[in-house]
C-alpha cells in the first residue's frame, strides 16, 4: 500500500540456465531437474474483470511474475500453508463488506499473511501505515498496534478499497491504487489520458504489482499445475480460541497470562496487536483477547 510499501514476494534471482534434457551435461548440471517456463493461461480475470492478455506487454508482465513466483518455492509453499489458517476468515470479511474474494491475494502479495513491518513502517497483513490506520479509527501506540489485528486491519482495507472503487470505477484500478495511492494513480491516469491500469506506463513497483497479485491467484489456486504437491495435513490449522473481554487495565500481562493458564509468549502469538507488558484500557473502552481453548 502506498500508504505502505508492499513486500516483494517475487524472486529477485535470475533464472538458472538449464540445457535441454538431451544435452549431455543436463543431468550433472541440474541434478536431473529440468526447468521450463509455465504456460500462460488462456484467460485470466481479477475481481471479475478480464485481463487483456492479447496485449503483448500485459502477457509478458504476467509471464514474468508467473516465472518468479512459481520458482520461488519456499514462499509459495509457505503461502499454501498459511492460507489454510487465514484465508477462510479473510474471505468471510471481504464477502460481508462487498469486496471481491480475489483481494485476499492482494494481502498475500503485501505480507504473505505474515505480521511483518516494512522498512517504510507499513505493518500487518495489509501493510498499513500508522497514520492511515489511525484515520480508520484503529489504535496505534506503544502498547497496542491494531494494524496487527487481522480483522480490524482487513476491515480498514475494505473501507479503502470501496472508496477507491467508487473513485476509479474498476476493482483493478482500486487495487493498483493500494500500491501507488489514490492521488498518485489519479495523476498518472490524467497525465497519460487513459482510464485503465493496463494502459499506464508506470514505475517498476506499481507496474508489477497487479501481475504479482494475479500470479499468486493463478499459482496458489492451481498449485499442482505449477508443480506444488501441497498436502492439506501439512498446512497450518486454525487455532481454537476462547474470547475474553477486557474492560479494565491489565498492569502485568505475563502474570495475567499465567492466571489464564497460558504464558506471555502464547498471549502475544494469539494477539499480535499487543506490543507491551501491560494493556491500558480507557474508561468505556474494551479489548477482546483470544486465548487457547
Amino acid at each position: 500500500m502506498v500508504v505502505g510499501v508492499s513486500l516483494q514476494l517475487c524472486s529477485q534471482q535470475p533464472l538458472q540456465y538449464t540445457p535441454s534434457s538431451d544435452h549431455p551435461s543436463a543431468k550433472s548440471f541440474t541434478n536431473g531437474r529440468i526447468y521450463q517456463s509455465p504456460t500462460l493461461p488462456d484467460s485470466l480475470s481479477f475481481a471479475g474483470e478480464p485481463v487483456p492478455l492479447h496485449v503483448p506487454d500485459v502477457a509478458e508482465r504476467l509471464d514474468r511474475e508467473l516465472l518468479s513466483n512459481s520458482y520461488f518455492h519456499s514462499n509459495t509453499l509457505l503461502a499454501l500453508k498459511r492460507m489454510q489458517r487465514y484465508m477462510p476468515e479473510i474471505k468471510r470479511l471481504l464477502q460481508e463488506n462487498d469486496i471481491p474474494e480475489d483481494f485476499v491475494y492482494l494481502a498475500l502479495a503485501e505480507s504473505l499473511f505474515g505480521q511483518v513491518t516494512s522498512p517504510a513502517g507499513a505493518a500487518g497483513f495489509w501493510q498499513l501505515m500508522s497514520d492511515t490506520a489511525r484515520g480508520y479509527g484503529m489504535v496505534v501506540n506503544e502498547e497496542v498496534d491494531e494494524r496487527f489485528h487481522v480483522e480490524k486491519a482487513t476491515l480498514a482495507a475494505c473501507r479503502y478499497l470501496k472508496t477507491a472503487k467508487k473513485r476509479f470505477g474498476s476493482w483493478t484500478n482500486a487495487a493498483a491504487s493500494y500500491n501507488r495511492g489514490m492521488a498518485g494513480l489519479d495523476r498518472a491516469l490524467e497525465k497519460q489520458g487513459v482510464s485503465s491500469y493496463y494502459d499506464l506506463y508506470l514505475n517498476d513497483e506499481t507496474s508489477r504489482y497487479m501481475f504479482r497479485i494475479m500470479a499468486l491467484k493463478e499459482i496458489l489456486g492451481n498449485p499442482q499445475k505449477y508443480g506444488f504437491n501441497h498436502l492439506e495435513e501439512h498446512g497450518y490449522k486454525v487455532l481454537p480460541t476462547r474470547q475474553v473481554i477486557v474492560t479494565s487495565t491489565i498492569p502485568d500481562l505475563p502474570a495475567y497470562a499465567q492466571e489464564q493458564g497460558t504464558n506471555y509468549k502464547t498471549l502475544r502469538l494469539y494477539n499480535p496487536w499487543i506490543k507491551d507488558y501491560k494493556l491500558t484500557v480507557g474508561q468505556g473502552k474494551e479489548y477482546v483477547l483470544h486465548l487457547p481453548e
